[in-house]
């Protein structure tokens, strides 16, 4: 069973993600779809709540839209929150060792923009790397990022475009998710 993380701040405008979202919710996957912003729109997040989640699952996916080289803001309050001590780390906190953790995220820049051209221009992995290490912390099982390039209206990308890519990593993570459960 894989839970999924959802942490959209403005999912119903959302082309990517909610085509990502309704690709997973159709696949037949056996999986729980958590809307942090629907369930906690003023950041006042359950512990509880969100731990006996993850105790239920083996795969944790992680979807969310890239902002500003992080993950929204609501996504980061819930780490803070729900990876406690003595839950997610400490010496007793050993409660998601060797589950897997999956980022799953849009970029709404296209890839040129994350080259390696100087001191200044980094590749999209090397933002990656908190999420990388938390989970090392943790004790579970980091899964390269599934991703793409090219999510915002606003950059001249149409909608008809987003939702194909969309639905192409979409099919991406479904398939590494079938991988994963064998």
């Amino acid at each position: 069973m894989t839970l999924i993380i959802l942490a959209h701040p403005n999912f119903q405008q959302s082309v990517a993600n909610k085509t990502i979202i309704t690709e997973l919710a159709d696949s037949g996957l056996d999986i729980e779809i958590r809307d942090l912003c629907r369930l906690y729109p003023h950041y006042d997040i359950d512990a509880g709540a969100e731990q006996a989640a993850l105790l239920q699952h083996k795969a944790i996916v992680f979807q969310y839209p890239l902002y500003w080289y992080n993950m929204p803001a609501i996504l980061k309050q819930w780490f803070d929150t729900v990876f406690e001590y003595q839950f997610a780390y400490g010496r007793n906190g050993d409660k998601l060792k060797d589950k897997l953790f999956i980022p799953s995220f849009t970029v709404g820049a296209p890839q040129s923009e994350y080259q390696p051209l100087g001191e200044h221009h980094f590749k999209i992995e090397e933002f990656c790397k908190n999420l990388a290490q938390t989970a090392y912390y943790t004790q579970m099982q980091y899964i390269e990022p599934v991703y793409f390039h090219g999510t915002s209206l606003n950059a001249g990308y149409t909608e008809n475009d987003i939702r194909q890519k969309a639905a192409q990593q979409a099919q991406r993570l479904i398939q590494l998710i079938k991988t994963l459960a064998e």
